[in-house]
């Protein structure tokens, strides 16, 4: 056993680059699973400390969740940030056993957060909520098409858009069907439900997509999801501080949530009311509704309370102050 052992593996449709630290070994395998079964039995025998994937768009998944499997170590990182660190080196040239190899150095000097990975039934849930949006999408670009078409064209718009709408539905009953077999997600739906402008779509995003909501602090969801704002200052030039990073599509869902919050929820509407009378932008106004929202939705699976109203909230905070700003924090305006 090897423990000061680092790995890196470049992804491709047809090939596994491979390259370990410190020895400086590196070798490729197919992407296939004849090549992913020898690959894991070799880093199985190797029991490195990290193995450094960069996520890429679902190439990676078979192979991280075949090393998964074997209690591996993974860290799917970002590859925004593996380019940053690439470029720190001084890294200039590119092919997929150097890439390999600055993934494993990577891994050795950030020592990325090993995450544990979905289950079978949250990888349907989450290809369920893809397809969900696929379909919106198309349905949209569809929609959009037909009112420039010629009858004849629009009519078989129309037969695609009846077609596609049908699926929608389907797809939707495997959603509601996927939750309501677990306990756990049923429970945890109930409750985010009870929010004002969460629905069923955002719903089932969170429990896909975002494990971590009612266990992590106010700070920590904030910062995983991408709504946190990072401060832009240098000498005495002071720029708008903005969000960066995180899971976009957690962040999407949040925000079509938000649109519809600030309009039917008593305290989110007066909490942007408020912004704006401050002369926030609408933007920065509804993200920093999105954050609280997030904080809210946090703290309710945290402390197992569903929503109960802005009065409740107060009632919480007067009680017990150190409750998250009565599952609110107070944000900055």
């Amino acid at each position: 056993m090897n423990q000061s052992a680092y790995v890196g593996i470049d992804v491709s449709k047809r090939q596994l680059d491979v390259a370990i630290r410190p020895t400086g070994k590196v070798f490729g395998v197919t992407n296939d699973r004849r090549g992913i079964s020898q690959l894991v039995k070799r880093l199985t025998k190797l029991q490195p400390v990290c193995i450094a994937i960069e996520a890429t768009g679902g190439l990676e998944r078979e192979l991280a969740y075949a090393l998964a499997a074997k209690n591996l170590p993974i860290a799917v990182v970002n590859p925004r940030q593996v380019s940053n660190f690439a470029k720190s080196l001084g890294r200039r040239a590119k092919t997929d056993a150097i890439d390999a190899a600055v993934l494993a150095h990577f891994g050795e000097v950030m020592k990325p957060e090993i995450r544990s990975l979905p289950d079978a039934a949250a990888q349907e849930l989450t290809a369920f909520v893809t397809r969900h949006r696929q379909l919106v999408e198309m349905m949209t670009a569809e929609s959009n098409r037909s009112e420039m078409a010629s009858n004849p064209v629009r009519k078989l718009i129309n037969s695609l858009l009846r077609s596609l709408k049908d699926q929608l539905l389907l797809v939707d009953r495997e959603i509601r069907k996927a939750i309501s077999a677990s306990d756990l997600w049923r429970h945890k739906a109930e409750l985010l439900r009870s929010v004002p402008g969460v629905g069923e779509v955002t719903t089932a995003t969170l429990l896909a997509g975002l494990p971590e909501l009612g266990e992590l602090d106010r700070r920590q969801i904030a910062a995983l999801v991408g709504v946190a704002p990072f401060n832009r200052e240098s000498g005495i030039w002071k720029g708008k501080r903005m969000i960066a990073g995180g899971r976009a599509l957690i962040r999407s869902a949040l925000y079509m949530s938000t649109v519809v919050a600030v309009r039917r929820n008593p305290m989110l509407k007066n909490f942007y009311e408020r912004l704006r009378a401050k002369g926030k932008p609408a933007k920065q106004a509804l993200t920093a509704c999105m954050r609280k929202l997030l904080v809210v939705l946090n703290a309710m699976l945290r402390h197992q309370t569903p929503w109960s109203g802005p009065s409740h909230l107060c009632k919480r905070r007067r009680e017990n102050p150190s409750v998250e700003g009565g599952w609110i924090e107070r944000s900055p305006e």
